[in-house]
């Protein structure tokens, strides 16, 4: 019933769209225009069915109005940020707590982006407690958890807790990886670990980081969780090799790298939100649209994020803009412009260390529909995410929905932001 909801909803906003298969696991789709292998097809057919306001269609969802006509979001008190800031604030006294090491260069290292100041929006921690409200609803009466050795956590909602904290320490490893590998020197704002401390430390710290992820994982016992986020960190890790080690035309593709993002950002958030629907005692189905919802915001995500490295500035994002091409990385806006001019794959091929290619790419690009396109498809992800939600069980509860909408607006959030 649920999945007939979901494809109801689908169907409803996206006709003229078709999905592709990514190999590898059947539950990994992604939006991708219709024939989009052919160059030069617009996207227009494709969104032709979605309103239209300040160059973004708008979300639409059966039950709640998720795009806003004002500039002012939301009510304070269904701020996404704000309904779970005390959670969070405790969350974040809890990570400096679990990254404590003997070692106190390693302690300095490991919690250099968890000290108060640098610790980011916390915008996954912020999905994960919201989800858990989300998803509060009555469940059938299952076994007693078995006791397996050691201390159980039993209450709920501090395992679901325990699933944010150990999200937030697995991004920040791969954040610290990450840098290393991109040889960046700024992060958030101030200079990365790796520019500050040096590269063997800021791994060693990525590498504790994870390691304090697992014990805290193991705790909860539950071999599904640890199944779902061990498959995150190969994820991860599949994602960055796949970067570094593209062919020409699987640099080119636009399914290489939509299956790229899943597993380099979308991967830890739909598979940490299916986790908080197990611990919560869900079904399947329930525990499938939270994994929807996830990867759903994520690759919608991933892809604003592209944009905003060629439209950003230094300052407004944390890091240098043109950071992604200048390493020789295509992202969707560069994809989507070589379908209108197909001599830019010849730019593609040459690389990008000379500083003159960035300038004839950029060129292309600006003649081009590659940003608006890569936002058309940001929106459309952004739809299926807010799908999943408006295909949740119905509940009364207030807190249930005040969460639910909070989620629907963080749909909103991600493909309006600037930073």
């Amino acid at each position: 019933m649920l999945f007939s909801r979901v494809s109801k909803n689908l169907r409803g906003g996206f006709h003229s769209c078709r999905w592709f298969l990514s190999t590898g696991d059947h539950n990994h789709r992604f939006l991708f225009p219709h024939k989009f292998h052919s160059r030069g097809d617009s996207i227009r057919q494709v969104m032709r069915s979605l309103i239209f306001s300040k160059s973004l269609p708008a979300l639409h969802s059966s039950r709640y109005l998720v795009h806003h006509q004002s500039s002012s979001i939301v009510e304070d008190e269904h701020d996404p940020f704000s309904l779970v800031a005390d959670e969070l604030s405790l969350l974040g006294n809890k990570l400096r707590a679990m990254v404590v090491a003997e070692v106190p260069k390693l302690a300095s290292a490991a919690e250099y982006f968890f000290k108060m100041g640098v610790e980011g929006k916390r915008f996954r921690p912020t999905v994960l407690l919201l989800m858990s409200t989300a998803l509060n609803l009555p469940i059938h009466e299952g076994p007693p958890p078995i006791d397996l050795g050691g201390a159980l956590t039993s209450d709920v909602r501090t395992r679901q807790q325990r699933i944010a904290e150990i999200t937030e320490m697995i991004h920040v490893a791969s954040l610290l990886h990450d840098d290393v590998l991109d040889d960046a020197d700024t992060r958030r704002g101030i200079g990365s670990l790796n520019f500050v401390m040096g590269n063997k430390l800021a791994v060693l710290a990525g590498d504790f980081l994870l390691s304090r992820a697992c014990v805290a994982l193991a705790s909860l016992k539950n071999t599904e969780v640890v199944s779902l986020l061990a498959k995150v960190v190969e994820h991860l890790v599949t994602g960055e090799t796949m970067q570094m080690t593209t062919t020409s035309d699987q640099r080119c593709s636009m399914e290489y790298y939509m299956q790229k993002t899943y597993y380099k950002t979308a991967s830890l958030i739909s598979n940490s939100c299916k986790a908080i629907a197990i611990l919560a005692g869900q079904t399947a189905e329930v525990a499938m649209l939270a994994f929807e919802y996830g990867k759903n915001l994520g690759l919608a995500f991933q892809l604003i994020d592209d944009v905003l490295d060629f439209t950003g500035t230094s300052a407004s994002l944390g890091k240098g803009s043109l950071t992604d091409i200048r390493h020789g990385i295509v992202t969707a806006p560069i994809l989507f412009a070589m379908e209108e001019f197909p001599q830019l794959r010849a730019v593609v091929d040459e690389g990008f260390e000379d500083p003159a290619n960035v300038d004839l790419a950029l060129e292309y690009l600006g003649k081009s529909r590659g940003i608006q396109r890569t936002k058309e498809l940001a929106v459309e992800h952004a739809n299926l995410a807010a799908a999943a939600i408006d295909s949740l069980p119905e509940c009364d509860d207030e807190e249930v929905r005040k969460s639910r909408k909070a989620l629907l607006d963080l749909t909103h959030r991600v493909i309006t932001r600037t930073k």
